[in-house]
């Protein structure tokens, strides 16, 4: 009993944290592709409901602690030229790829989108994404 629920707990975090490694770590523990794509979703929406709240919080409390003035580095220029060209669904739709979710979030908040957009984009963006890992690793995985 305990051993299912730090499994599916595992896969749950481990999306919420880092989104690939939520298929990848469903189909080890041997989920079915259902439970492994709604287990993932469920983690990645979780960390954007948390950090989209959190996020100003954040943003203000630790980041200008930190870094004073603005911050250029690679990661953030990449999102400045994905922000330019494709706006907040390009953003939303690429974060599982290129940011984790929380840094996609936190990064989407720092621009002062409306929150139910941010929700609504991520949704689709983590069945999306969800789906099309999930499939991809299972697949690999049988054959």
């Amino acid at each position: 009993m305990f051993s299912e629920v730090f499994k599916y707990l595992s896969v749950f975090l481990a999306s919420s944290v880092k989104f690939i490694a939520g298929p990848a770590m469903g189909t080890v523990a041997g989920f079915s592709l259902f439970e492994t794509i709604v287990i993932t979703i469920l983690g990645m929406m979780t960390s954007v409901l948390v950090f989209s709240f959190l996020g100003e919080q954040i943003r203000k409390r630790f980041l200008t602690k930190f870094f004073k003035g603005k911050v250029f580095c690679p990661s953030s220029r990449r999102f400045r030229i994905i922000w330019k060209r494709y706006g907040l669904f390009g953003v939303t739709f690429l974060t599982p790829i290129i940011f984790s979710p929380i840094g996609g979030t936190l990064l989407i908040t720092a621009t002062g989108a409306p929150r139910i957009k941010v929700f609504a984009y991520m949704f689709f963006s983590a069945v999306f994404w969800s789906i099309t890992f999930s499939k991809v690793i299972y697949l690999l995985a049988i054959s």
